[in-house]
């Protein structure tokens, strides 16, 4: 996990290189399963594809919450789809500092599927285009696809049986607010899940929307013997998993339903603080 990061300026040096990496543009906005490849057409990087939040990174919403993991079989053929094989280097990005959602893309290429050499750029769009990189418009013809069939790792998560007996550290990746209860505008009860350890994603970046360094989010993120990332729906949570791996911490395992699928069954302990 030491390669996890991409800098705008290394990735400009790798596209002009014999093997330019996959580019795979995860811009995406909550409750509008349209804008991120709207997004996408209005102005990408050269050669890159979306990858869109709602149809290639999570399953149908329901009972396993708002952005359930796909079926591996699902997501085989996305990956297939885009042309991404171990052989290749992928680079994720959004414009929200890999919040949205290029974490998730990242968890799941890198840690649930195995892809060996998958980096968010540091930054996002913000940062490509601060460095003189360009937009272009419109479409881009698909890559020949692959036949890449992943091995996908099912100790990378847990399941809310799991959360519920287990005794690990949970980790969550909302807001300050949204954590103690005092706000909840997406999901229907508010709160978090009994002894958590909040620690919202945006506090893993700079105010220029840069990852902090590895020594902060080393002495910043909370420490356990073992963790469960968790967030509102299973996005926001893997941008802490990231920050972890930037750290070069041992990953916390990701609970996908999250918040979302834990307070469906009222009989669920709920904390307010």
């Amino acid at each position: 996990m030491r390669h996890v990061l991409i800098t705008a300026n290394e990735l400009d040096e790798w596209l002009e290189g014999p093997h330019p990496p996959r580019i795979l543009d995860c811009r995406a906005r909550l409750g509008d399963p349209g804008a991120g490849h709207g997004l996408w057409q209005a102005g990408h990087i050269p050669g890159s594809h979306h990858l869109d939040l709602d149809r290639d990174l999570a399953g149908e919403p329901g009972e396993g919450g708002r952005h359930p993991l796909p079926a591996p079989a699902d997501f085989t053929a996305v990956l297939q789809r885009l042309g991404v094989a171990p052989g290749m280097m992928v680079v994720l990005h959004d414009d929200m500092g890999g919040q949205m959602a290029a974490a998730r893309a990242w968890w799941m290429l890198a840690c649930w599927a195995g892809h060996p050499d998958v980096r968010v750029l540091d930054g996002g769009l913000r940062a490509w285009q601060e460095s003189g990189g360009e937009l272009v418009t419109g479409s881009e013809p698909l890559p020949i696809a692959s036949h890449w069939q992943p091995r996908f790792d099912t100790a990378a998560l847990v399941d809310v049986d799991e959360v519920l007996s287990g005794g690990d550290l949970k980790v969550d990746a909302r807001s300050e607010e949204r954590f103690r209860g005092e706000a909840e505008p997406i999901d229907p009860v508010a709160g978090h899940i009994p002894g958590a350890r909040c620690r919202p994603s945006a506090a893993n970046l700079t105010d220029s929307g840069h990852f902090k360094s590895p020594a902060e989010l080393d002495a910043e993120l909370p420490r356990a013997d073992s963790t469960v990332a968790y967030c509102g729906s299973g996005i926001t949570a893997c941008h802490n998993i990231l920050a972890y791996a930037i750290a070069g911490r041992a990953l916390p395992r990701l609970y996908p339903g999250s918040w979302s699928e834990w307070v469906q069954d009222p009989s669920r302990p709920v904390e307010r603080d």
